[in-house]
């Protein structure tokens, strides 16, 4: 759960520089308008992330 937030934290932080790659795009990410606000929430995009870091952790 820890490393999920801190996924969700970095994507917020580097979102556009992610993007680039493909973040934020895939298929779970969900974006939407709220009462004049666009809402982005990455769902997909902090699994792969957190994947990524857990791979990271375990390979040291």
């Amino acid at each position: 759960m820890i490393v999920f937030l801190i996924a969700l934290l970095i994507f917020n932080r580097f979102g556009t520089w992610l993007s680039r790659f493909g973040f934020g795009r895939l298929p779970g990410d969900v974006r939407f308008r709220l009462l004049g606000r666009d809402i982005f929430l990455p769902f997909a995009s902090a699994v792969v992330l957190s994947v990524l870091a857990a791979a990271i952790t375990w390979l040291l």
